[in-house]
């Protein structure tokens, strides 16, 4: 988020979780699958990786994004190969932009070859670069807010179930997990678990059966940039509560905009939301799972 946007984030209490009564993680650790995270100034996870053998560059860890991408100063700077122009579907906006061919990722211990990335500036992504389901498919994205780690890995080799207290199956369109069963304030909502977004969007489908149910909330009015470097029109309000299972979390701060990335993945005709790191980091851990289509979610303990 920017501008007025941001503003209000920080004025309005933090997202809890509500209800919960969690147990201590017992879970084994493996070094190996193990990569220290940083927050960047949006909240977001970035982590080291290496292309074509050099770096480390930063990444950002974005399950919102069906491409990889690289900044086109990257790109210079390792002398990649230009490929054809592909369109890239942002949350403000679509555009035309370059690609670049990568032969080999190394992400920790795994590594991919032979990929086809857009290229966009790096003063949008916040990053060298984007890694995006394209990367992370068969794959589980655990995501330790406590420890701010990041582990990629096999499911079962990541502790499977184990210390998870929700567990939610997920439909999987363009490559990104879709919960379909989630509850905003009444609402049945379908939710996007967006890793590269710094807060919550929802769409207009959403605010109007929010407004229907005599559940509007009093809004303002702000922008959302993209990594397309696009800005759109929002409107901005606080949803009382988003019900995900058996557990609740209060206070969900949400833009409102006709998003071009709720009709790339036809959500643009029902309530839904691309659920962003400021709501996400009110859990302790939560494990993305392609492979399985399942997304895990770990409590904070209660002080």
């Amino acid at each position: 988020m920017s501008g007025i946007s941001l503003a209000l984030a920080m004025l309005i209490a933090n997202p809890v979780i509500l209800g919960a009564t969690p147990g201590p993680i017992t879970g084994s650790e493996t070094p190996a699958d193990t990569l220290q995270a940083e927050m960047d100034l949006h909240a977001r996870m970035t982590i080291d990786v290496e292309v074509h053998g050099l770096g480390p560059y930063r990444f950002l860890i974005d399950t919102g994004s069906q491409r990889t991408v690289v900044s086109t100063a990257l790109a210079v700077t390792l002398g990649l190969s230009m490929g054809p122009q592909v369109r890239v579907v942002g949350i403000a906006g679509v555009h035309d932009v370059a690609t670049a061919q990568i032969d080999s990722i190394d992400i920790g211990p795994r590594s991919f070859y032979d990929l086809t990335v857009p290229l966009l500036e790096r003063r949008h992504m916040g990053a060298d670069g984007i890694l995006g389901t394209d990367s992370l498919q068969h794959q589980r994205v655990l995501l330790d807010f406590a420890r701010n780690t990041i582990r990629i890995g096999d499911p079962k080799d990541l502790g499977g179930k184990r210390d998870f207290e929700i567990v939610v199956q997920a439909r999987q369109r363009s490559g990104r997990l879709i919960l379909t069963d989630a509850v905003i304030d009444g609402v049945r909502t379908a939710v996007v678990i967006d890793t590269g977004a710094s807060g919550t969007v929802g769409n207009r489908a959403l605010q109007r059966a929010l407004a229907r149910k005599s559940r509007a909330h009093d809004k303002m009015t702000g922008t959302v940039a993209s990594v397309t470097g696009q800005e759109l029109p929002v409107d901005l309000a606080v949803a009382g509560k988003l019900e995900l299972g058996h557990i609740g979390v209060a206070n969900v701060l949400i833009a409102y905009a006709d998003a071009p990335a709720f009709y790339e993945l036809k959500l643009d005709k029902r309530p839904a939301i691309f659920l962003g790191m400021r709501e996400l980091r009110a859990f302790k851990r939560i494990a993305i799972d392609f492979s399985t289509r399942k997304v895990l979610f770990d409590l904070v303990e209660p002080q």
